[in-house]
């Protein structure tokens, strides 16, 4: 069978479970061994800047990070993005990364958990409620398996296999369609989101993987009823590079590796999704590295931000220990860039303007 056969009839409705458990432990290798960042494409956030307040009338110590998302309050608006879960090596930086959540106070969401839907003896691996009591955490689905035989009952599962808070509903079209064993059937999802909006007892976030949100798309998400979009947009991973080191032969390598600068910037997306949806909740993610850019992206529109990559080396390299102090220094640049701008509070913050030139 030609590759072009093997690509186009590769969707089924479900995934085998050993080719689930090989996928997730690839894009962890990967994501730690690889580079797979955007090679032009950026964020966006260094087009903006504040405007330094040499007098901002406000004492350091008493500036203040808290905040909340979907009605949990937070210390500080960081979020652990989704990142993994359906391995032994996973189930162990998840209990990492939620003991890390835990004691800093922040949110945390899981990888996708249709691993475990699809094979009960891997739901330990998403499991970390016991070590993380009190964080907002977040389970995690592919929207497209609304598609492939997934509905309310598969998605009631998520979360109470968790405790979760809220479902994640990730839209990964691009990486779908480079995929070798993608699911691309991504027509008519739009009332079946609606209708998990509607019966599931938690909210719902739609989540891009590292493409950004449309305006127009957004608005879309927010008629069906989510109640918070992850816009997940591009300038970080690049999730057509992870997939292109995961390729089987040279020409996927290369369908592949031609969408390393597709995307909307991070930036650009939380605006699309603000003006699109000036009601819901807006998690920025997607690139952003350090505390300036945080607050940048809350004076954008934002609520939350989610980081990934960053946490995923971080435990890698130093476990718990390593990624509280990456949390903690994001939340110190965080307080001085609020404290430097004269914003006391996250909701000042939120209302302090941004620049683009100095006159």
């Amino acid at each position: 069978m030609a590759d072009h056969e093997k690509k186009s009839g590769a969707s089924t409705s479900l995934s085998s479970p050993d080719l689930n458990e090989r996928r997730k432990a690839d894009h962890i290798r990967i994501n730690i061994e690889e580079d797979v960042s955007f090679k032009q494409l950026t964020t966006g956030f260094e087009n903006y800047f504040f405007m330094h307040e040499a007098l901002p009338d406000i004492d350091l110590d008493q500036v203040d990070t808290k905040s909340t998302i979907l009605g949990h309050a937070v210390n500080t608006p960081l979020l652990i993005s989704s990142m993994t879960g359906g391995t032994a090596e996973a189930h162990t930086i998840n209990r990492m990364l939620a003991e890390t959540a835990q004691e800093v106070g922040m949110a945390m969401g899981l990888g996708s958990m249709r691993a475990a839907i699809e094979d009960r003896a891997l739901e330990y691996t998403y499991k970390v409620r016991d070590v993380a009591p009190d964080i907002p955490l977040f389970a995690n689905l592919g929207v497209v398996q609304l598609n492939y035989g997934y509905g309310l009952a598969e998605c009631q599962r998520a979360v109470e296999m968790i405790e979760g808070d809220a479902l994640i509903l990730h839209f990964n079209a691009l990486q779908e369609a480079v995929q070798p064993e993608g699911d691309g059937n991504f027509s008519g999802l739009l009332g079946k989101i609606e209708q998990i909006c509607r019966e599931l007892p938690v909210p719902v976030i739609a989540k891009e993987v590292g493409w950004g949100f449309s305006e127009a798309t957004a608005r879309r998400l927010a008629s069906a009823g989510v109640a918070a979009i992850d816009v997940a947009g591009a300038g970080g991973t690049s999730w057509s590079q992870v997939e292109m080191y995961r390729a089987p032969n040279a020409r996927l390598a290369r369908v592949a590796g031609a969408f390393i600068d597709w995307g909307i910037p991070t930036s650009v997306s939380i605006q699309y999704c603000r003006r699109a949806a000036p009601d819901l909740a807006v998690i920025a993610s997607g690139g952003i590295s350090n505390g300036i850019e945080v607050a940048k992206a809350i004076a954008l529109g934002a609520q939350l931000v989610g980081i990934a990559g960053d946490f995923l080396r971080a435990v890698d390299r130093a476990g718990v220990s390593g990624a509280v102090e990456l949390a903690e220094t994001v939340t110190d640049e965080l307080r001085i860039a609020m404290f430097a701008c004269g914003a006391g509070d996250i909701p000042t913050l939120a209302n302090t303007p941004l620049h683009s030139n100095f006159l």
